[in-house]
């Protein structure tokens, strides 16, 4: 692990002040970036400590939507009342994710940024990872890809977001509020996370010291018929092979709005206007479930270990629409 030097931003303003600084990164909880940093994956300069910072506040704003404040750790917004009871696929997907002891530490800010965990990125002993060394290849491609991507992969990269958090969020139309030098500015979810395309290095749309301040979650129809269902090796404290974040506003079940996301298939958490639209208007049944499944799954393309994961999202959609939809 690299030295870094250490500074504790005494305000945002501080903050983005300190980030211009070549090689600076925030730090909050710091459950992923000291990985990094240890692994000798990432080598920052200077680490700029922003858990102090009063951004950790969760509040209805006026026109009911809520905010949560990037330094909020998981475990306060799981369990927290506003989002317990409006906002239950986030708080079972906070909960689905990581162990508790890892829940406390980690932020909300944090979460949005967790870097894949693609083994090839992860052991510097393999000199191919486009993400970790650009223009150096992508190792996975040809190599043990049974945890990788099916959907949204390039030549150059076929990694996966790992957070929970951001797939229901995702389906949530959460909105990410940032500031930097230039002020501050809104980003929707669907926007904030990339697809790898040429340049895989980039997870986020991010710009170079800028820093994650709130997220917004706007009034949302789904807090009775809500489900996240996460698929994967082993009980607890594992990745998603494929997870589903599902919510319906449901009257007499007829679908009347819906949410839907994938995760653990793509380099961000993966929706699609045109799987909701298979449910919206139609009867909550075995057909339109499989309708918003196939439509959600449209050019997966899967590679040599990982085939498996198509077929398993299109039963997990199906599994938890049922469920969010109370006809498991």
């Amino acid at each position: 692990m690299n030295p870094a030097a250490y500074r504790r931003a005494a305000s945002v303003e501080e903050a983005l002040r300190l980030a211009q600084e070549p090689g600076a990164a925030f730090i909050g909880g710091g459950t992923n970036l000291l990985d990094l940093m240890k692994g000798g994956v990432a080598a920052p300069h200077t680490l700029i400590d922003v858990s102090r910072l009063p951004l950790a506040a969760i509040t209805e704003l006026p026109d009911g939507s809520v905010r949560i404040g990037a330094m909020a750790r998981n475990t306060d917004v799981a369990n927290h009342a506003l989002i317990r009871i409006r906002y239950p696929l986030l708080s079972q997907a906070l909960l689905a994710g990581a162990s508790p002891q890892l829940r406390n530490m980690a932020t909300v800010g944090g979460n949005l940024l967790q870097r894949t965990r693609c083994y090839y990125f992860y052991d510097t002993g393999f000199d191919r990872c486009n993400k970790r060394l650009p223009g150096s290849g992508c190792a996975a491609r040809d190599g043990y890809n049974r945890i990788h991507a099916v959907l949204g992969a390039s030549d150059a990269c076929i990694a996966t977001n790992p957070s929970d958090m951001s797939v229901a969020l995702a389906a949530l139309r959460a909105v990410v509020r940032v500031r930097g030098a230039g002020g501050e500015r809104t980003i929707a979810i669907g926007d904030f996370h990339r697809l790898p395309g040429d340049a895989p290095e980039r997870d986020t749309t991010l710009n170079q010291g800028e820093l994650i301040t709130a997220v917004d979650l706007p009034r949302s129809p789904f807090a009775e018929h809500a489900h996240y269902l996460k698929i994967r090796d082993r009980a607890s404290y594992a990745f998603a092979l494929v997870s589903v974040a599902a919510a319906l506003d449901l009257r007499d079940g007829v679908v009347r709005e819906a949410a839907l996301a994938l995760g653990g298939v793509a380099h961000k958490p993966w929706r699609t206007a045109q799987a909701e639209a298979a449910l919206a208007g139609r009867t909550l049944d075995a057909q339109s479930m499989q309708a918003a499944a196939a439509a959600l799954l449209q050019g997966a393309r899967p590679y040599q270990h990982n085939g498996f994961k198509v077929d398993l999202a299109r039963r997990a959609v199906i599994r938890a629409l049922s469920t969010a939809g109370g006809l498991a």
